[in-house]
């Protein structure tokens, strides 16, 4: 990929990052229409539906579904940064949910409370380092025996779920304590406590995008990965720290899947990746690297939302929702590639 990046010194992080952050200009104006369109819809499925579209039980049913995806949705969009994919979020939050919930379900009956409280860490213990596991084998496959990410999460994620399939037999695991419900399905104040936490996630990745070296870095790497390297940051390391955040998130998508449905399945929420990139493309990420916005993901996530829970509503075939959601996604990819060859040709010219 070949771009302005390529004509700055190579001892010159500064411009470099000059550059990148002149691929922004325009960013509240997306996010404006973002926001326009959210509003136009709520509006026109107010007409349509009447109060009913958003009293609380509505709100509360957007709210309870809108957490795991947005996780999920968060563990895809920090790999769109660097010009990469990880197919296998969805997986690695089954099969680390599947971890902790055979021990939650093995260990924790007829154990003291103490026990219990014990086994629950562990749980937790165990799936996160197995989370980062996945995320270290993720790294390792792209940084160093060059695999495209895409190729490389794709044979992770079928690996991980012939793993979850073959343990379990397609089995699902229910039945958790108290705590691990109230993940996914309790509530703070009449607020979901996924909410909360999909909230947290996000703000801590935004945090981490704008105020931290390691942010910076991943815009960089996906303006122009070998004149990032050449500017002195060391890219091997920033990858492996992208599939590693995008396996923790993942992870935390598990548990909330789990607490939510009070069960996990190795087969859990495998229509969630289309979902995920259609969000992370809508809201403004590009999706060859460099560019997008927690904020933009965050609106694009409760337009899908909003258009999903209209369809239901108004008794629509969910599949009609997966086909605009598609047609969605093909016309802002078509979008994004015109403005960034159009980007490319300007910086060019000067």
């Amino acid at each position: 990929m070949s771009n302005s990046f390529s004509r700055v010194g190579h001892d010159d992080p500064a411009a470099l990052a000059r550059l990148a952050m002149r691929r922004g200009v325009g960013v509240y104006g997306y996010q404006l229409g973002l926001s326009g369109l959210l509003l136009a819809l709520v509006v026109l499925f107010v007409l349509l539906l009447g109060k009913g579209f958003v009293n609380s039980a509505n709100l509360s049913s957007i709210g309870s579904q809108l957490p795991e995806l947005g996780i999920l949705s968060l563990a895809i969009f920090i790999t769109l940064l660097h010009g990469g994919m990880n197919l296998s979020a969805v997986a690695t939050a089954n099969l680390c949910a599947l971890t902790a919930a055979h021990v939650l379900t093995t260990r924790i009956p007829g154990a003291s409370e103490t026990m219990q409280v014990v086994w629950m860490f562990v749980a937790i213990f165990l799936a996160v380092g197995l989370g980062l596991l996945v995320g270290l084998l993720n790294g390792a496959i792209v940084v160093y025996a060059g695999v495209h990410p895409m190729l490389a999460t794709i044979g992770t994620m079928i690996m991980i779920k012939g793993i979850a399939l073959g343990l379990t037999h397609g089995a699902v695991i229910s039945g958790f304590p108290a705590p691990i419900r109230f993940i996914g399905g309790g509530t703070v104040f009449g607020v979901p406590f996924g909410l909360i936490v999909f909230a947290l996630c996000a703000a801590a990745v935004a945090v981490i995008l704008k105020r931290t070296p390691f942010g910076a870095a991943i815009y960089l790497i996906g303006s122009n990965e070998r004149a990032t390297e050449y500017s002195g940051v060391d890219t091997k390391r920033v990858l492996f720290g992208i599939y590693l955040l995008s396996s923790l998130l993942a992870v935390i998508a598990g548990f909330v899947m789990m607490g939510r449905f009070n069960s996990a399945n190795a087969t859990y929420g495998d229509s969630y990746i289309l979902v995920t990139v259609l969000a992370s493309v809508l809201g403004g990420t590009d999706p060859y690297g460099g560019f997008g916005t927690v904020s933009g993901l965050v609106l694009a996530l409760l337009i899908l939302q909003v258009i999903a829970s209209a369809f239901n509503q108004l008794h629509l075939s969910a599949y009609l929702a997966m086909a605009i959601w598609g047609l969605l996604l093909v016309g802002v990819s078509a979008v994004t590639v015109v403005k960034r060859r159009s980007r490319t040709a300007s910086e060019a010219m000067r």
